[in-house]
């Protein structure tokens, strides 16, 4: 059997180390049009905070090794175009301008996400530098170093954007943020947006919330024109978002999904037979609407090339779903969320009530203790649990993960709020702050 895959980063190569496991003696060919493969994406931030460490730390294990020690064919520099479903075979074009056809009998489509960029004049100017992949991320890098870099503007605010004004600010960059539309962080409760954006202002960012951006000017510097003011910079990093790699199924007829991610199945198996998709280019199963929903994220990724893998090798597997869970860090503070906010909850036809709770990450007398921010969605029909948000200083990262399996195996706030959770002062109050909100929203339904 042929398993032919393209895109090798997390769901590429989770499947084809996964499918060698099961099958040695299975032809395996990954199809990768950069020259990196296996590496961590969301490390990026921190290493170019980080002048002393090479970006290259951040690859997990080299193409060579795939090659050497596990038998697979994998082909970096080759940019898979078309899909041809009735004869098996996709075609496309190397590094080298050389076309080429493989075939297949099976084949995963794991061909990730792509940052969108502004569509202005100028967004292809030199300096314009989207982060998404390791070759982004070593050119960004150099960019710093080689030049003098005194100021940068990210365009939007959401988690690469937090997370690189961090780093250039860890480098003595001035940052300016400005996002198009008002509200900091607009699927983030309100008191808690509050508190992530007093953080980000104490560390000398500025924000600016809702000038339209109209073109990008070349020159010394770069400069932003907007609506309503100009902006100069040595770097402009625009942070609005990604999109699905969808273009190449889209074109074969697969049918595509929420977010014109590609639609599969909890087999990830896509609308044409023999064809699955996984990673950031697929959606899922959100386990609290049942609907589809695309939330491209690291560890859904790997399980879901995991999956396509098993199915392809005749190990049929189910993934349930996801509940959105994300967590990430914009210099003291870490911010997490799982499952719905209350307008998400209301459009997947819930009667949500809410309630926003501050309590301590550790008991009160410990050094270290620090405010935790809790806000928790419940459905009044229900009764059931449909989300969390949590921000803080201390014990967020970990702590929302009871949450997730709460909501992953459907609980009722009632249920949720009898969980016998670990206590001890130096890790937390008795009433876990979960438990406070839990209690809380309880009483509300």
């Amino acid at each position: 059997m042929r398993f032919l895959i393209i895109g090798g980063d997390a769901a590429g190569m989770s499947a084809a180390s996964r499918a060698r496991r099961h099958e040695p003696s299975l032809d395996i060919t990954v199809l990768e049009r950069t020259a990196d493969v296996s590496y961590s994406a969301c490390g990026m931030p921190y290493n170019i905070a980080d002048p002393a460490n090479p970006m290259d730390v951040l690859v997990v294990r080299r193409a060579q090794v795939f090659r050497e020690k596990q038998g697979i064919n994998l082909l970096t520099g080759h940019d898979a175009t078309a899909i041809d479903p009735a004869a098996r075979r996709v075609s496309g074009v190397s590094e080298g301008g050389q076309p080429f056809t493989i075939d297949y009998d099976n084949l995963l489509i794991a061909t990730g996400a792509r940052p969108i960029l502004p569509d202005v004049p100028g967004s292809d100017t030199p300096g314009v530098m989207a982060l998404k992949s390791l070759g982004d991320g070593r050119a960004i890098k150099a960019w710093i170093e080689t030049r003098d870099v005194r100021h940068v503007l990210i365009l939007g605010i959401g988690y690469i954007g937090l997370e690189m004004a961090e780093a250039f600010r860890a480098r003595g960059i001035a940052v300016t943020m400005i996002k198009n539309r008002p509200g900091f962080l607009p699927w983030l409760e309100e008191e808690l947006a509050a508190v992530v954006q007093q953080e980000v202002e104490a560390n000398q960012v500025s924000l600016r919330l809702g000038p339209v951006l109209q073109r990008i000017e070349p020159g010394g510097r770069l400069t932003a024109v907007f609506d309503t003011m100009t902006v100069d910079a040595d770097i402009i990093l625009p942070a609005i978002g990604v999109t699905p790699n969808s273009d190449i199924a889209a074109a074969a007829g697969i049918a595509l999904g929420p977010g014109r991610a590609i639609a599969v199945d909890r087999q990830m198996r896509t609308s044409i037979e023999n064809i699955y998709a996984a990673g950031d280019c697929a959606d899922a199963y959100h386990m609290v609407t049942g609907e589809r929903a695309w939330v491209p994220l690291a560890l859904r990724a790997n399980r879901a090339g995991w999956a396509a893998a098993d199915h392809a090798c005749g190990k049929p597997v189910e993934v349930p779903g996801i509940t959105g869970t994300a967590v990430f860090k914009v210099f003291g503070l870490q911010v997490a969320r799982t499952g719905l906010n209350v307008a998400e909850a209301r459009r997947a036809g819930f009667d949500p009530a809410k309630t926003v709770v501050t309590s301590r990450s550790r008991a009160h007398a410990q050094p270290g203790s620090s405010p935790i921010y809790v806000q928790m969605v419940g459905d009044r029909k229900s009764g059931r649990l449909l989300g969390a948000q949590m921000v803080g200083k201390d014990g967020v990262a970990h702590r929302i993960n009871a949450a997730a399996t709460a909501l992953f195996v459907r609980m009722t706030v009632e249920q949720f709020s009898q969980c016998d959770l670990a206590y001890a002062p130096p890790f937390g109050p008795v009433w876990d702050p979960l438990l406070t909100a839990a209690n809380q929203l309880a009483k509300l339904l």
